[in-house]
């Protein structure tokens, strides 16, 4: 075979491969992002509140605007799920780095029977600093919880827990507008929490 058409042989298997190498880099960030949490398409924002933070002080969910708010209904006497669930977002929040900055991981309780707001800030900060805890009054925490489809019920628990309290195990999250965009169900992990977060903040 001629030697020019060995080079131009190897040209064109050069310029296939540079093509192939082109297209597997490029193909992901063509296609849609598939979220590892349930995407939600709402024609209208999450209904404002107002519940009770640290040290007593009136807290709105708007106040939240400039971020990224990840809300959940859970509280501090629950023996599995809260705890695990606050684990995951902890360890979705150090998966973003920086970025964890533009998101509040915000706690309402289900019990304010008995979770106070000292009782929360302490409870809360034990899985991040930053995590923050809301109580209020029954109709309050009632008014927070309906419009994004919360279920919560009180039952009986044993002599050593007490009272235990059944309540919707979902974490939604809430984007800069105020619009309800992505709803994680339990179990799901920190790293496709930290993904999923790192996608709507880009």
């Amino acid at each position: 075979m001629p030697a020019k058409r060995v080079r131009v042989l190897i040209l064109a298997s050069l310029g296939l491969l540079a093509v192939a190498i082109a297209a597997w880099l490029l193909l992901p960030r063509l296609l849609p992002y598939n979220y590892h949490g349930f995407a939600m398409e709402p024609t209208k924002p999450v209904a404002d509140f107002t519940l009770e933070g640290p040290n007593g002080k009136p807290v709105k969910l708007s106040d939240f605007r400039d971020k990224l708010t990840v809300l959940y209904f859970g509280y501090t006497y629950c023996p599995d799920v809260c705890p695990t669930t606050l684990a995951e977002l902890a360890h979705g929040l150090k998966g973003l780095g920086r970025k964890a900055d533009k998101v509040q991981v915000v706690m309402v309780t289900v019990d304010p029977e008995r979770d106070t707001p000292e009782m929360l800030a302490k409870y809360v900060a034990n899985f991040d600093p930053h995590f923050i805890g809301l109580s209020g009054t029954p109709d309050q925490i009632a008014a927070a919880a309906t419009p994004l489809g919360i279920y919560y019920q009180k039952h009986d628990g044993t002599a050593a827990t007490g009272y235990l309290v059944d309540h919707t195990a979902s974490v939604a999250v809430i984007d800069q507008n105020g619009y309800l965009r992505l709803v994680f169900p339990f179990g799901t992990s920190g790293e496709e929490i930290a993904s999923d977060l790192a996608h709507l903040l880009k």
